[in-house]
């Protein structure tokens, strides 16, 4: 089986670099400098214990395809439609991606699709370089097909990843593993907005309690922070590389290397979207949403909005009341 990694970022590098060095065929799609510097150089992973540079096989564009080529999407949301439509449509697609949309989006083209829910704390900031601070396995991934069950080919999956260094579990409802994931990645607008500052807790922990709040309201199960931990417990965790912490997370990183894109539509946009389905208010999603696209659209620096400029925002819109 040869996966074919769309995305070769913080994600996918780690995804594709930990399948290649246990042995597995991988291929690395990429664009501009990035694709530049692995195809000249191949991939610098980065761990807390290891520092290598991998010759892996590398393209810009759609390849020949083969019977046994799988599809691991790990681009970001917005990018989704535009990173698959090249690809033949006959071949499986794993989504590796946050949010809950890619999946649908994928079935629209493809017959074969699986979700994967990624907790893999990585970071891409530089071409033809990946820091992966997980530890002592890179990540928790859970995979299966979408919108539910698990086939061979999930199963396979899971044991391959299992084997290359994460914890891989099949998961017959992955969505809701994903949906779970959607809560915690409400506050990735917060972090890309304010950076660590003091007070910013508060806004994720409301940005969380509303979205917690549609999900309920929707009928739409997720998991819970406690399933999360329990099933990482000690086989994965976060720690420094050189000495240094992750800078921040995929929407941090959008910001720090000026993309002019974010996710956030398919994170904080999500609970909105449902939000008006419902006739729900989400004044805080919605707030998150916007000055994140615009700090992406502006490119503007990652934790260059105050806390207290934020909560303004948040309480103005609050009190207009959500539309």
């Amino acid at each position: 089986m040869r996966y074919i990694v769309i995305g070769a970022g913080a994600v996918g590098g780690t995804i594709g670099a930990r399948l290649h060095q246990s042995g597995h065929e991988v291929l690395l799609v990429a664009r501009g400098a990035h694709y530049e510097a692995l195809r000249e150089r191949g991939l610098r992973l980065v761990t807390p214990d290891s520092d290598q540079v991998l010759d892996i096989p590398a393209t810009d564009g759609p390849v020949p395809a083969r019977d046994d080529d799988v599809l691991v999407v790990a681009t970001k949301s917005q990018d989704t439609v535009a990173a698959l439509d090249p690809w033949p449509r006959h071949l499986p697609v794993v989504c590796a991606q946050n949010g809950v949309a890619n999946e649908r989006s994928a079935l629209r083209r493809f017959a074969k699709v699986y979700g994967m829910c990624v907790w893999l704390p990585a970071l891409h900031t530089e071409s033809g370089v990946v820091a992966a601070y997980g530890w002592p396995r890179s990540g928790l991934l859970h995979v299966g097909c979408y919108p539910g069950g698990a086939d061979e080919l999930s199963k396979q999956i899971a044991t391959d990843l299992g084997r290359s260094h994460f914890v891989a579990l099949t998961a017959t409802e992955v969505m809701r593993w994903k949906y779970g994931k959607l809560l915690s990645n409400l506050a990735n607008a917060v972090e890309a907005l304010c950076g660590p500052a003091p007070g910013a807790q508060a806004v994720r922990e409301h940005a969380r309690a509303e979205g917690t709040a549609v999900l309920e309201e929707a009928g739409i199960p997720y998991s819970t922070p406690q399933e999360e931990r329990e099933l990482r417990g000690d086989r994965v965790d976060m720690r420094p590389i050189g000495g240094e912490a992750r800078g921040g997370g995929s929407s941090w990183q959008s910001l720090a290397r000026g993309a002019g894109s974010i996710e956030a539509d398919y994170l904080n946009g999500e609970i909105v979207l449902l939000g008006r389905e419902l006739g729900f208010p989400t004044p805080v999603n919605e707030v998150l949403q916007r000055e994140a696209n615009r700090f992406a659209r502006e490119r503007r620096t990652p934790g260059s909005m105050t806390v207290a400029e934020l909560t303004e925002l948040i309480g103005g819109r609050s009190a207009s009341g959500s539309r």
